[in-house]
């Protein structure tokens, strides 16, 4: 019996590849795939609210799969999950958001008016991304260049390995960074500040959250919107944002047992309506 489609959406400025130990944990039951990194297509250029990023996503399920598929997301890529399945439920299961909290209310309205301001830029992650190293004289300077912040020496090992290996690609004066610093920082000055009304009322999908307990993202963003969205689907692990590559095998096991909760209504419905067709047809 074939595995079910699972298809995943990264971070911003992490490649998909740097999820290879969760993919690979993911991959005992799911057939996972996806997009080896997002807003760096011309086709779909990052534009404000994200429009064309999700049509990006919109097109990878199209032409990828032949059903609906499980879709999980990781920041960036769960607020594109979200979004695309908001637009085409056709094309989904359910969706997984990792550290992916829903911005509404007031914090929604704060984004929107002081976007692209001196203040706004002063709450984004933009003001580190457009001052990024992005160049260095080899791999194993950037590595040792990450793995000498914070950030990176809590992830599992090898994870950043995974990072080297999928983020980098070959430079006249060395290596440098594939995801480039002018669309990460692009997308973060382009959040969308419109998705605690798209999720307003019945979502057409099933929708849970995994978030990181110490999660400064998830803390300023609030997560009364995203618990009201998601209802009993919701938990939190130990770590902050980046808590997929800080315990790939932690956050691989959530997501398995969030995916069969999610789905496990669906199949009780679909029982529901079929018992009474097989009872009609013993009489």
């Amino acid at each position: 019996m074939p595995k079910p489609q699972l298809h995943f959406a990264h971070a911003n400025s992490y490649p998909a590849g740097t999820y290879r130990q969760f993919f690979d944990l993911l991959g005992t039951d799911f057939a996972v795939q996806a997009l080896d990194m997002h807003a760096h297509d011309p086709r779909y250029p990052v534009e404000e609210g994200w429009g064309q990023l999700v049509n990006e996503l919109i097109d990878q399920l199209v032409a990828r799969y032949t059903e609906p598929v499980i879709l999980v997301g990781h920041s960036l890529g769960g607020m594109l999950c979200l979004m695309a399945a908001k637009a085409r439920p056709d094309l989904v299961c359910c969706v997984v958001l990792l550290d992916s909290p829903v911005v509404a209310g007031w914090r929604a309205l704060f984004l929107r008016l002081l976007r692209n301001t001196a203040i706004g830029e002063r709450y984004s992650p933009a003001r580190f991304s457009a001052r990024r190293r992005v160049l260095w004289p080899s791999a194993e300077a950037a590595y040792n260049h990450f793995a000498g912040k914070d950030v990176f020496a809590s992830w599992a090992p090898d994870v950043l390995r995974d990072y080297i290996d999928s983020g980098l690609a070959p430079h006249a004066d060395g290596m440098q960074l594939r995801f480039t610093r002018e669309v990460e920082t692009a997308v973060y000055r382009s959040l969308p500040h419109h998705v605690g009304t798209l999720v307003r009322g019945r979502f057409p999908v099933p929708v849970g959250f995994i978030g990181g307990v110490d999660s400064v993202e998830c803390r300023q963003a609030g997560l009364g919107p995203t618990r009201k969205l998601v209802g009993r689907f919701f938990r939190q692990l130990p770590g902050g944002h980046l808590f997929p590559m800080q315990s790939p095998a932690k956050a691989a096991e959530a997501t398995r047992e969030m995916i069969a909760a999610l789905l496990a209504p669906a199949r009780h419905d679909f029982a529901a309506k079929a018992a009474p067709q097989a009872g009609a047809g013993a009489k």
